[in-house]
């Protein structure tokens, strides 16, 4: 019992499913999204389709079989809004589990688009262990920040859905090395690499640099091929064994990739696997290196966000940016503190700083309004995504003019009574 607490149940960080989360809603988005551009070639009535009677029974084939286009187009549309909200985590079990029926509807609807893989079966179970719990939107989602938890980066949670995630990727390698000897045994009476580097390049292989090299070595085309196998078996208990953790991430995620370069395979092998080796990794440590660097800052220089503490909106976007500040490498000062203004930079006044949000750098820089989250996309990784917004031709020129806006009619955006009548907001 002991030990089944200290696998399973025991209380550990869950930034790492938090991101996870991230990698398993790309690895679905890239694998099945792009079909629906086809939709009447893919799974419209008429369209030519393949049914998958090893995942699903045949009366759930027969009864998706039947359904009419207006549905089909429907479910299209609410799959990829639910993606999205899994993606950013927004009420992230909810838009998860919608997302997962989705996914399994089209697979049934037609799996030789949405992919009749192996590794697409092991997504959609990954996908239903995300969803069997809340806290994949613990940190870097939508969620802590609905919820303003700026320790969301640091909570506990029992350990078994990362466990579980952890077995199963320890054995995919272990059965599909297994599967490489039994029943037939190729890998190791035959040279199946060999005859895969004399494929056509369409479908089964890629032109890559030494393949043409390989194909004239069957002899070391036969020792690799076991050498992956090998691996393949090995690479479970390097996984689980804390010495040899470190190693075997780095190997896995260099196999996955050879073979993403290598072989036409699903995106699911090189935007899935890796990031799940990486739940490996103790939690507890991704915490305590997280502190290690808020410590640092704290005793070093750090930039000062200057807001309006009377605006309810400004206050509310504030703790959001304390939310997203994972390192602690900002300030939050209230301007109406009674610190001196001029005293942090010759160019700062009340009337001017009430008037937008102000970031003053270490070094003395100072920006206002849209530029400050120019700089913040730099510094929080929770916006690192909106950097090729923020610098998209022509931001400057329509950021600043969307941002003054939004700064005018604030009032909008909250309950508030005083910012209501713009109160709050003062002219520059």
């Amino acid at each position: 019992m002991k030990l089944w607490q200290r696998l399973f149940l025991e209380e550990r960080p869950s930034i790492g499913l938090a991101f996870f989360r991230i990698a398993a809603a790309v690895a679905a988005g890239l694998h099945a999204c792009p079909s629906f551009f086809h939709l009447k070639e893919f799974y419209l009535s008429g369209a030519f389709k393949t049914y998958n009677g090893n995942f699903f029974t045949v009366e759930s084939l027969q009864l998706v079989a039947r359904s009419p286009d207006w549905l089909v187009v429907v479910a299209a549309c609410v799959l990829w809004v639910s993606w999205f909200c899994f993606l950013v985590g927004f009420f992230t079990q909810a838009s998860g589990s919608v997302m997962l029926a989705g996914l399994i509807y089209f697979y049934a609807l037609n799996d030789f688009y949405i992919g009749s893989s192996l590794a697409w079966d092991l997504l959609l179970v990954t996908i239903f262990l995300l969803c069997l719990t809340p806290y994949p939107g613990d940190y870097f989602s939508v969620d802590a920040l609905r919820r303003a938890d700026a320790d969301a980066w640091r909570t506990r949670r029992p350990f078994f859905i990362q466990r579980l995630l952890q077995i199963q990727i320890a054995t995919t390698f272990f059965f599909t090395a297994f599967y490489k000897i039994y029943p037939n045994g190729n890998w190791l009476t035959g040279n199946p690499l060999y005859y895969l580097m004399l494929y056509p390049h369409e479908g089964t292989t890629k032109y890559f640099l030494l393949r043409e090299f390989l194909a004239a070595h069957p002899a070391l085309c036969y020792k690799l091929g076991i050498f992956i196998m090998s691996m393949e078996f090995l690479l479970p208990f390097l996984l689980f064994w804390p010495p040899t953790r470190i190693s075997a991430i780095i190997l896995g995620s260099f196999f996955h990739v050879c073979l993403l370069l290598t072989l036409d395979v699903p995106a699911i092998f090189f935007f899935l696997y890796p990031p799940q080796l990486l739940l490996f990794i103790h939690p507890d440590k991704i915490v305590r290196y997280i502190e290690r660097k808020r410590e640092l800052n704290a005793a070093g220089k750090r930039s000062v966000i200057l807001y309006d503490g009377k605006c309810q909106f400004c206050r509310a976007s504030v703790r959001q940016l304390a939310v997203m500040d994972l390192f602690g490498t900002l300030r939050m000062l209230d301007l109406h503190s009674g610190e001196d203004l001029a005293a942090l930079h010759p160019g700062l006044t009340k009337e001017r700083a009430v008037s937008q949000l102000h970031l003053l750098e270490p070094y003395g820089e100072l920006y206002g309004g849209f530029f400050v989250f120019r700089r913040l996309v730099w510094k929080l990784p929770m916006l690192f995504p909106w950097v090729a917004l923020f610098y998209f031709p022509g931001s400057a020129i329509v950021g600043p003019w969307a941002y003054r806006w939004v700064a005018k009619n604030r009032y909008l955006f909250h309950s508030n009574r005083v910012c209501r009548d713009n109160a709050c907001y003062i002219k520059k």
